[in-house]
């Protein structure tokens, strides 16, 4: 199950995400989202854990829990909306027509 952490503090990292969720259950992956250009967290992140169960107990324990100072939100991964590459008419740019 794919689980979606909000309001992290900046400093927290892969591992302190993974540390966290490990208490209930095997981690796949965890993953906090980065700043393209700066680098620097976003402030929320991903968990993967394979057993559904444990992913729940997980969410429900978590959820509204204080880490690090901060009251996270914890929830269910929503799927991601499928990217169209198609860019429109006029191939997305500021373009004149003459």
């Amino acid at each position: 199950m794919n689980i979606f952490i909000s309001n992290l503090t900046y400093a927290i990292t892969d591992g302190d995400l993974q540390d966290l969720f490990e208490e209930y259950g095997q981690v796949s992956s965890a993953k906090i989202i980065l700043d393209r250009e700066t680098r620097k967290s976003r402030g929320f992140g991903f968990v993967e854990m394979p057993d559904a169960d444990a992913a729940r107990k997980a969410i429900e324990e978590l959820d509204r829990a204080e880490y690090d100072g901060r009251v996270i939100n914890v929830k269910e991964a929503e799927a991601r909306p499928q990217r169209n590459n198609n860019r429109g008419g006029n191939g997305g740019g500021n373009r004149r027509r003459y």
